[in-house]
């Protein structure tokens, strides 16, 4: 016996959805499939089946910015992104 289905309404970014449809169709499935599994596996974890987190910078970077604040050398703000890169790149 075929399960009934229910039409779904998702408001999107044109862009993403191009996107998303482009990757979609290279993995051989359409947008609705694709919502179709994210589902299942939201409902398989009992949640989002992936990491939802900030993008924190990681040690490297934060020693990097902490360099840059004490350079003497550096200084702003600029009149320009030209001679501000031409300040980095001194």
């Amino acid at each position: 016996m075929a399960a009934t289905k229910e039409n779904m309404t998702l408001r999107m970014e044109p862009e993403l959805k191009a996107q998303a449809a482009a990757l979609f169709k290279s993995l051989g499935m359409d947008l609705s499939t694709a919502t179709g599994i994210f589902y299942r596996q939201a409902l398989r974890y009992h949640g989002l089946p992936f990491e939802v987190k900030l993008d924190e910078p990681n040690e490297v970077t934060y020693a990097t910015m902490a360099a840059a604040e004490k350079d003497e050398d550096m200084y702003g703000p600029f009149d320009s992104v030209a001679d501000m890169m031409e300040e980095l790149n001194a």
